[in-house]
C-alpha cells in the first residue's frame, strides 16, 4: 500500500526516533509498505517518520544505478549490490569513515529542494534486520549517502541541516514557503 509521505515542517520528521524493540506482523507490513512507497515516489529511501511513524527503520534501494558504487561488502565478503536490495533494517548503527565528499542530496519529505551535502565518503553499518539477523555493511558512493540520509531521518536530521551556510541562504526562501503551504 502507497502511504503518505510527511512534508517539511511536520514535526515528526524532528523526532528522535524510538527503537523497535519486537517484529511483528504490523512492521513486516510496514516494510513492506515503505518499499512500496520509496518506488511509487522514485525515491532511493524512506525512513519511518517521513510516513509518521516515530521508529528506528529504514528502506533504501539503489539497485536501478549498479555503478552508483565501488564496492560493497556484507559481513565481510564481497557482495552483489542486487542481492541486497531493497535494504530495510531496523536500530542502525554507522561508523562513517573515508573523506568528506560533495554530492546532490534531496528528500521525499522536502519536495523540490536539492543542494549539495559533505557527507564521509564510505559507511560501515551495523544493520538488524527485520528477520531476526544482523548484516555488517560496508560501501560507498550513493548506498552510502542514501543510509546516511535515512539514518540521519532517525535521528530528526534533515539534509537541509547539513548545508554549507551559503547554502542554507539558497533554500531558506524555499524552505519557508513549503511550511506555509
Amino acid at each position: 500500500m502507497i502511504l503518505e509521505i510527511c512534508q517539511y515542517g511536520d514535526p515528526v520528521l524532528r523526532k528522535k526516533c524510538r527503537p523497535v524493540e519486537n517484529v511483528d506482523d504490523s512492521i513486516r507490513k510496514l516494510a513492506d509498505d515503505m518499499v512500496d512507497t520509496m518506488v511509487d515516489a522514485n525515491g532511493v529511501g524512506l525512513a519511518a517518520p517521513q510516513i509518521g511513524e516515530d521508529i528506528r527503520m529504514a528502506v533504501v534501494d539503489v539497485s536501478h544505478d549498479p555503478e552508483c558504487i565501488t564496492f560493497l561488502k556484507i559481513n565481510g565478503e564481497d557482495a552483489k549490490l542486487e542481492d541486497h536490495m531493497p535494504l530495510i533494517f531496523i536500530n542502525p548503527e554507522l561508523e562513517l569513515v573515508g573523506p568528506r565528499e560533495s554530492d546532490m542530496e534531496g528528500c521525499l519529505s522536502i519536495q523540490q529542494v536539492n543542494s549539495p551535502v559533505r557527507r564521509p565518503s564510505i559507511v560501515k553499518a551495523t544493520l538488524p534486520q527485520i528477520d531476526g539477523s544482523v548484516i555488517e555493511l560496508e560501501s560507498d558512493g550513493l548506498l552510502s549517502r542514501a543510509i546516511q540520509h535515512e539514518v540521519d531521518h532517525l535521528n530528526g536530521v534533515l539534509f537541509v541541516d547539513r548545508l554549507s551556510t551559503a547554502a542554507k541562504v539558497t533554500v531558506k526562501r524555499k524552505l519557508k514557503k513549503l511550511i506555509i503551504q
